[in-house]
């Protein structure tokens, strides 16, 4: 795998995030499956895909508070 993220394995999060019907806790073990996948498989996780971890996180946060 390379260092980022191919156009591939990244379409496919966003069309499984997308089915996910806007749950932010779905779309965040999504996106954290791919995170373990890239550190199993002894690649640098993108930046891209923490960024996203990170808006995830503050989301469900938010959610499980009412906001």
């Amino acid at each position: 795998m390379s260092q980022q993220m191919g156009h591939v394995e990244m379409a496919d999060l966003v069309q499984q995030m997308e089915q996910s019907e806007d749950d932010p806790r779905r779309c965040y073990a999504l996106v954290q499956q791919q995170i373990r996948a890239c550190r199993q498989a002894g690649a640098k996780v993108p930046e891209d895909l923490k960024r996203l971890e990170r808006t995830l996180m503050v989301e469900c946060l938010a959610e499980s508070q009412g906001r």
